[in-house]
């Protein structure tokens, strides 16, 4: 089919030349394939994009957008760029709009107990600079040392201490952001509480980049706790056992900062990885950690985990022992990743199901005759399983497709959600109808079209 385009290449990125002003337009094609493929993500390669851009100011995100708007053409927020759900990947013919240089912590107030950042600020980086006024900053998922805080609020991450203090949504007060129309809104504010008029600031967190460009996030900052850090590991026979225990230490009152699980799996992986013998004690592995814990709160601790039969409990107040056992829990990744291709999922169960899942995972594996890796944010119920297969294959096979479309329909029929915490992007966006409902499926579209009607803003991400 001829097709007779009104606009050259040319004149196109002369254009979006012009707008930005004080950033950066990138066209070169080694820049273009490193920030459009993202080897971080399942999937594979989606497409090259025609520019990239780095934003310095709100003035060059919209005059991105203005050109989008013009010339018809998609726009790909992007800032740390790592997605696992090629969810900021490039898309032909694109414009991939980074914030990762608008990077500064505008203000950190002790006394309101909040920070107002950019988009491209370092999640660690934040509870560093949190930590020195005697706050901390508390969503933590495994990305912290590297991932932005706009990436956070994008897909509302979680993370390790989410059993405690909540996910990234939990911590956002406010932010602004601009429409696709380049219009600036300001959503939300700095009070704790706020009841007036709709709540767009949540609505925005989890977007992924399909509602606006986020430029400015107001987040909650916590008083680091009082009282003695406690952290340890306890070993169970397989992980529904751990589930069991899990759940009643959750609902103890001791109020744990963390509860990571490791099925059997996994800790041989560790194991293997580490040059450590953990599997010799048991099926799975529970690290668990208390912060501002008190004698009585451990001792509860203690009495649950023998209750549940619990095995080698260890425990330990020593800094180094505990960040020996933080190590342990981030290289558990690196650990299963080594020697396979592999796809990771992400899901979150009701409290009550994570046991019944926990088992129907392993059984899967045997059934399908794969090896699937366990391991999970226990205390709230988030559950990452690893499917993997032989390096000497490049495509996923069939069989792990059918695993995961089975574990997807077994996480659905136990009420629970099959993106807990990694977002939708493209990897589950055709489940949207399966997972929310038709109707609940149609709104999601009116109100894409509500905020974005020319579908500018990473189409096909989120919802299809």
């Amino acid at each position: 089919m001829t097709v007779f385009s009104a606009y050259s290449d040319e004149d196109i990125l002369s254009y979006l030349q012009d707008q930005v002003k004080d950033g950066t337009v990138h066209t070169d094609e080694a820049m273009l394939k490193k920030q459009s493929f993202n080897p971080n993500a399942s999937g594979g390669e989606t497409g090259l994009a025609r520019a990239f851009v780095e934003v310095a100011s709100v003035e060059d995100i919209q005059g991105v957008l203005r050109a989008a708007r013009k010339f018809h053409i998609a726009v790909i927020p992007q800032t740390a760029f790592s997605s696992t759900v090629i969810g900021s990947d490039g898309i032909d013919g694109a414009i991939i709009l980074s914030t990762r240089k608008m990077d500064q912590i505008l203000e950190l107030s002790k006394e309101d107990s909040v920070a107002v950042v950019q988009p491209g600020v370092v999640n660690g980086d934040l509870d560093k600079a949190a930590r020195k006024e005697g706050l901390f900053y508390a969503p933590d998922p495994g990305s912290k040392p590297f991932s932005s805080i706009g990436g956070n609020v994008s897909t509302n991450a979680g993370g390790m201490s989410t059993v405690r203090f909540g996910a990234t949504k939990d911590n956002v007060l406010g932010l602004k952001a601009v429409l696709a129309d380049g219009r600036v809104v300001k959503l939300g504010g700095r009070t704790l509480k706020q009841a007036f008029g709709y709540d767009l600031t949540q609505l925005f967190v989890g977007s992924e980049g399909t509602l606006g460009i986020v430029f400015e996030v107001t987040v909650k900052l916590m008083p680091i706790p009082l009282g003695k850090s406690v952290m340890g590991v306890a070993f169970f026979d397989d992980m529904s056992a751990l589930a069991k225990g899990v759940s009643a230490i959750r609902m103890s009152g001791v109020y744990p900062t963390m509860l990571e699980a490791l099925d059997g799996n996994t800790v041989i992986a560790l194991d293997r990885f580490e040059g450590t013998h953990y599997a010799e004690n048991s099926g799975s592995m529970l690290i668990f950690r208390l912060d501002g814990s008190s004698d009585e709160s451990v001792g509860v601790l203690n009495d649950l985990l023998a209750k549940y039969n619990g095995q080698h409990v260890q425990v330990t107040t020593d800094p180094d022992e505990q960040a020996a056992l933080e190590k342990l829990r981030q290289d558990m990744l690196p650990a299963v990743f080594s020697g396979n291709n592999h796809l990771m999922e992400d899901m979150a169960m009701p409290l009550s199901k994570l046991a019944p899942m926990m088992d129907y995972l392993q059984e899967l594996g045997k059934k399908l005759g794969i090896k699937i890796y366990t391991a999970g944010h226990a205390g709230d119920g988030n559950v990452h399983p690893t499917f993997t297969w032989s390096e000497d294959e490049d495509e996923v096979p069939e069989v792990v497709i059918e695993a995961l479309r089975q574990t997807f329909w077994k996480t659905l029929e136990l009420g629970g959600t099959i993106s807990g915490e990694h977002a939708v992007g493209m990897l589950k966006n055709q489940w949207n109808n399966p997972e929310l409902g038709e109707t609940v499926d149609v709104l999601q579209h009116q109100v894409k079209t509500l905020f974005d009607p020319m579908n500018l803003l990473n189409p096909k991400r989120k919802i299809d």
